[in-house]
């Protein structure tokens, strides 16, 4: 497969860990299955579209966890754009197990966490997992049983990177004494910026920080609000502002939007080509 080119790469690079680069607009890939993020997609073929349409437009880190369906967003990542690209970076999670739609529940035995990561090199097709994220900190087991076990995987050639996701700064420094962190990720969208310290820390010791959910707007979309205007100035949609800010907020900062369409994607990736002033960047700071 040729290298990656579109308007996704005008985000901008990071590299993860040092060593993986990626354009930092990524895509999540929770939304291909079925409702409460459980079984099957309505639109098998179009979730492939989506996701072959996503590195033509430049996206070259691709976001998922064996709990999405559960293996069915991993699956379909395979069947669309296996063999993968020499630029395309696959990151996935283990730590939250299934028991039916809209149910997570955090699991950190690190026997669940060795099977889980096994089954997810099988349904992917990689031989090493480029970035495997613990979902969630299970507090029934030891976090040095749970990190341990990433930690050894990674020692077998199984996992290059390791990070966490929903995680406080004193979580991620406990974690950094048991195995190096390369990347956090946590709820932070322009509505919602209850991490900041976290993105901050982030930012001081160059972790990646991959913000879910990033595209909410909240009452600043709202009929005259400030998002509303910028985006008569521009031409682009709340959600395309959203982005440019997250993408603007921080050189750390990897946003994951995720959708089931082609169209809501590409406008999704026309975000990276828009550029917010440094007066409508602070507006749209100080309105949260």
């Amino acid at each position: 497969m040729a290298t990656s080119t579109g308007p996704a790469k005008a985000s901008g690079t990071y590299r993860i860990g040092g060593d993986l680069q990626v354009d930092r607009l990524g895509y999540g890939a929770m939304q291909l299955t079925g409702p409460g993020v459980w079984g099957d997609p309505k639109d098998p073929a179009e979730a492939v579209r989506v996701l072959r349409r996503a590195y033509e437009l430049g996206v070259t880190f691709i976001d998922t966890a064996d709990s999405y369906g559960p293996f069915v967003s991993e699956l379909l990542i395979r069947e669309a754009l296996h063999p993968y690209a020499e630029d395309l970076v696959i990151a996935t999670k283990a730590g939250l197990t299934r028991s039916g739609p809209g149910d997570w529940r955090p699991v950190g035995r690190p026997e669940y966490l060795r099977q889980q990561c096994e089954l997810s090199l099988r349904h992917l097709g990689l031989d090493c997992i480029p970035l495997y994220q613990l979902h969630r900190i299970d507090a029934k087991v030891p976090l040095e049983d749970q990190l341990g076990e990433l930690a050894l995987l990674q020692q077998e050639g199984k996992v290059r990177h390791i990070g966490l996701s929903e995680v406080t700064v004193e979580q991620i420094e406990a974690a950094q004494r048991i195995t190096p962190i390369v990347s956090v990720q946590n709820l932070y969208n322009l509505a919602d910026r209850s991490a900041e310290d976290v993105l901050e820390h982030c930012e001081r010791n160059d972790l990646a920080f991959i913000p879910w959910f990033p595209i909410a707007t909240g009452n600043l979309a709202r009929p005259g609000g400030p998002l509303d205007a910028i985006s008569t100035d521009h031409g682009a949609t709340p959600a395309q502002l959203a982005l440019a800010w997250l993408l603007r907020r921080s050189p750390v900062m990897l946003p994951i939007p995720g959708t089931s369409s082609v169209a809501h994607l590409e406008e999704n990736v026309a975000a990276a080509e828009v550029r917010l002033g440094d007066d409508e960047f602070e507006a749209l700071a100080k309105a949260t």
